[in-house]
């Protein structure tokens, strides 16, 4: 992935396009004694923060993959290609940075060589079932990164196609899982466990719904939609907060996926789990329609309850999207989002679901990397 394969100036044209208007957000920090103030927000650190992890995330020996390519994670790599072309017009950058165009060019390499990539995780290595979650959790992931620096230049690119082809083939024709892709799995909430599978679904129906050339309309994909479609509206009521929260963003770009009650009803809940300091925690949004709550956590610690900025800076972007952005609950989520970025180090905190990490080590910044990114997003989106 990390090999060139379009030119430096097409690139550097999309993503300096995108940067033009796309949003992205981040979630707050941690602790607002220590880092809330009046002043605004500081985008040059946000952007050397993802950066700095994006570096390292290509470097570390566990993210190497075959071909010199790098695994697509969707802590980090996926919300860094989202976030990050959005700060080069508020930071007046006229080059995109080194490790994005490492990202961007990781993703198409392995697009273009298909199956000849090997699979981040393997049946014979990781247990039955891995190869087929690991190359459909994959497939998604190339059309979100594709998509998001398509739309902006206004025209897919060969790379963007090629990548969707391969995912519409990997989606599940029959069964109860028919409309989603088989997910990657291990336990690990929110991206990695099986409520993730509904999560990899939306962020197809994001990708769709925001890819240019009337992508959407194509007639070639209208029996996948409609899979896509019956899913994500058969499987709801299951689904943990967040996972509706993701179908409410889609729904902003593609249609058919929410009637307007339904609509109202995912929003008037999100809005009940506003914190009174104006954010939103992530435990806070793991009950479905009845109440009940499926995550746990494999260490036995208690769940941490404080506001977070992957919740927050996901809540106010979505609410954005769908024509929220001046109410009460938005004006407050971004006021958390600015009083609460480490405006030194850059980053918005967010704590992991499954274990107690230590928040300064590099795997336990993932979640850090999330919030910030869609910390960023929110932001920009409000301007």
């Amino acid at each position: 992935m990390i090999r060139r394969l379009l030119t430096t100036s097409i690139i550097s044209t999309l993503l300096f396009a995108l940067a033009i208007t796309a949003s992205a957000a981040k979630p707050p920090a941690s602790d607002a004694s220590s880092n809330s103030s009046t002043v605004a927000w500081n985008p040059a650190a946000a952007a050397r923060y993802l950066d700095e992890r994006q570096s390292w995330w290509q470097d570390w020996p566990r993210a190497q993959k075959d071909h010199g390519t790098v695994c697509i994670s969707c802590h980090t790599q996926v919300p860094y290609a989202l976030a990050r072309p959005v700060l080069r017009n508020p930071l007046h950058e006229t080059a995109v940075s080194a490790p994005e165009q490492a990202m961007l060019d990781s993703v198409i390499k392995r697009v273009n060589l298909g199956n000849e990539a090997e699979t981040f995780y393997s049946d014979a290595v990781h247990g039955p079932g891995k190869t087929k979650e690991a190359r459909n959790a994959e497939s998604v992931n190339n059309v979100v990164i594709l998509a998001a620096y398509d739309v902006q230049a206004g025209h897919m690119q060969p790379a963007t196609r090629k990548a969707f082809d391969a995912m519409w083939v990997l989606q599940e024709q029959t069964g109860p899982k028919a409309g989603a892709w088989l997910w990657q799995n291990f336990h690990f909430s929110p991206w990695e466990a099986p409520e993730s599978e509904y999560y990899g679904a939306a962020m197809a129906a994001l990708a769709t719904g925001t890819a240019p050339d009337r992508y959407a309309a194509d007639p070639a994909i209208q029996p996948n939609l409609a899979l896509l479609r019956g899913y994500l509206h058969r499987e709801a009521p299951n689904q943990p907060l967040i996972n509706r929260v993701a179908l409410l963003w889609a729904s902003s770009k593609l249609s058919g996926l929410l009637t307007a009650s339904g609509r109202d009803a995912i929003v008037n809940e999100v809005l009940t789990k506003q914190q009174p300091d104006g954010g939103w925690c992530l435990t806070n949004l793991g009950s479905n329609q009845q109440g009940q709550v499926s995550w746990k956590r494999h260490d036995q610690t208690p769940f941490d309850l404080r506001s977070d900025g992957y919740a927050t800076g996901i809540v106010v972007l979505v609410l954005e999207e769908n024509g929220l952005a001046k109410t009460p609950a938005a004006s407050k989520g971004l006021a958390w989002l600015t009083a609460n970025q480490n405006k030194t180090d850059g980053f918005w905190p967010a704590w992991s679901l499954n274990v107690k990490r230590d928040p300064n080590s590099d795997i336990g910044k993932f979640m850090s990397d999330a919030a910030t990114a869609f910390s960023v997003l929110a932001l920009e989106n409000s301007r």
